[in-house]
Order: C-alpha cells, then sequence, then structure tokens
C-alpha cells in the first residue's frame, strides 16, 4: 500500500473522535499496512494513528525502535485497534513533535508508566505496560483518536510552544 498523506492542523479530522473498530476485515488490513508505511516514511516518526490519514476509526501503530529514546525500552511494532487505558501511573514532562503539527513541537506532560488494553490486526485482545518514552508515544496517539492534538495539552502556550527548526 503506498504511504498516505498526513493532514495537518487545523484540518477539521483531526479534532473529532474515531469510532471503533468492529471486525478486522481486508479493509482494516489496508489501513493498517497504511499506517505501518506512513510511520516508516514519515521523517522521525514514531506513530500514526488513523485519523492524521483522513480514517475516522480507533486504529493506530506505535514502533519507537529505531528512535534513541526509545531503542533500549520498547515492545517493536504495536498495531493497537481501540485502544484503552487500563491505568496509568508517574508523571513527566517531555518535548513532542508531530506530522499533523509539523511546524511546532511542545512541552506536554504525561504518564510514565501505562498499562493498555486493545484488539490487535489478528482480532485478538492483548495488554501491554508501557514506560517511558513508548509510553508517552502510545498516549499521544491514543489522543489522535479522540480528536486530541498535543497543542491541546501543551502546559503553557507562552513558554511550552516551540518552532520546529527540523525533523530529526
Amino acid at each position: 500500500m503506498p504511504t498516505q498523506k498526513i493532514l495537518t492542523f487545523p484540518h477539521p479530522l483531526l479534532k473529532k473522535r474515531s469510532h471503533r473498530v468492529e471486525v478486522v476485515d481486508v479493509n482494516i488490513q489496508g489501513l493498517i499496512t497504511d499506517l505501518i508505511d506512513t510511520m516508516k516514511e514519515g521523517p522521525g516518526s514514531v506513530g500514526v494513528a488513523a485519523p492524521q490519514i483522513g480514517v475516522l476509526l480507533s486504529a493506530c501503530v506505535v514502533d519507537v525502535s529505531s528512535n534513541r529514546q526509545g531503542k533500549d525500552n520498547n515492545h517493536g511494532l504495536l498495531v493497537m485497534l481501540n485502544p484503552e487505558l487500563v491505568s496509568s501511573s508517574g508523571s513527566s514532562i517531555m518535548r513532542e513533535g508531530c506530522m499533523s503539527v509539523p511546524d511546532y513541537t511542545g512541552d506536554v506532560e504525561r504518564a510514565t508508566l501505562i498499562t493498555v488494553k486493545y484488539m490487535n490486526q489478528e482480532g485478538e485482545t492483548q495488554t501491554v505496560e508501557a514506560s517511558g518514552f513508548e509510553a508517552v508515544a502510545i498516549q499521544h496517539e491514543m489522543d489522535h483518536l479522540d480528536g486530541i492534538l498535543f497543542l491541546d495539552r501543551i502546559l503553557s502556550l507562552k513558554t511550552g510552544l516551540f518552532r520546529r527548526k527540523s525533523y530529526r
């Protein structure tokens, strides 16, 4: 499948809540492939959610294994359908960026340890416990499924929003 175009803020679909995936069929498998391909092609990308490519379904992919912040603490490629946060603890402020907001980064407070229940690409219920950078990336992608951008979570628009110099 080809890489998909990423919608950018202020596109209205980015602010809408996604619908649950009811069954994993050929269309959902195609969506998953599109998400993975788009993530791999994105500059510095560690995740993509379906709304970012214009599909209002609760589906996202995360893989922090090739990022220096996540290479030593990750579960590899996570394909998550209908992810739900089961528990969270800890807190840390980290600079986040997003392909849907290409010109800015921002300081966002997130949980440092999370447990997420989701359906995988085979339609099986899974649970994953993630920490550190991987936990942040998962929370970021899950926010997209609820129509929330990292811009909505910036601690202070005066001191916590930064113009991006370049993708790394």
